[in-house]
């Protein structure tokens, strides 16, 4: 419960920086476990599928490689290092993040795991992120995330990423989502 309260006062005071965005929409899988993803990542390197340009104004691949120590330096809690670069032979399982830039409305978690990716034609301007986090073609943690920058250093990207990271990869996922009325027994 503390952990949780913690984690909670955290998001909120992160909401209310400047500029900041927010992350919501988060969802878990029943399969999604924290020791799991820290066995898998922690000391090693962890791939990211990058889809989209949030900045039309720079090339795809030199966005990319200007994200990337931006979600380095935002990294969550295990010692991982993210990598674009693709096995040689697909690992099982694979776990890796999928960052879609500006996904198509219709867009889900499902879709990205199994690599039918879509995004919008047009970028708002605004910074809209959704985040998967994949084992295989199953989805195990999902987030979107919206804010404002102007370039991938801008410190409101960075905040992004480490709030997005902060959800997708929980150490306290909901365990039991009340139903309404949540004052009932079950």
């Amino acid at each position: 419960m503390f952990k949780r309260s913690l984690l909670l006062v955290v998001f909120l005071l992160a909401a209310c920086a400047p500029g900041s965005g927010s992350v919501g929409g988060a969802d878990y899988d029943p399969a999604y476990d924290f020791g799991e993803f820290y066995r898998v990542a922690n000391g090693r390197t962890f791939r990211v599928i990058v889809a989209g340009n949030p900045f039309p104004s720079i090339r795809p691949e030199e966005m990319r490689e200007r994200l990337l120590p931006v979600m380095q330096a935002n990294r969550p809690r295990p010692r991982l290092t993210f990598t674009y670069a693709a096995p040689p032979e697909t690992p099982h399982p694979d776990y890796r993040l999928v960052l879609v830039f500006d996904a198509a409305n219709d867009l889900t978690a499902a879709r990205v795991c199994a690599d039918q990716i879509r995004t919008k034609p047009e970028s708002s301007g605004r910074i809209a992120v959704f985040g998967v986090y994949c084992r295989n073609d199953a989805a195990l943690s999902q987030a979107v995330a919206t804010a404002t920058a102007g370039a991938p250093e801008d410190p409101n990207m960075g905040r992004l990423l480490g709030q997005l990271f902060q959800v997708l990869f929980t150490e306290v996922p909901p365990i039991d989502r009340p139903r309404f009325p949540f004052m009932f027994a079950r």
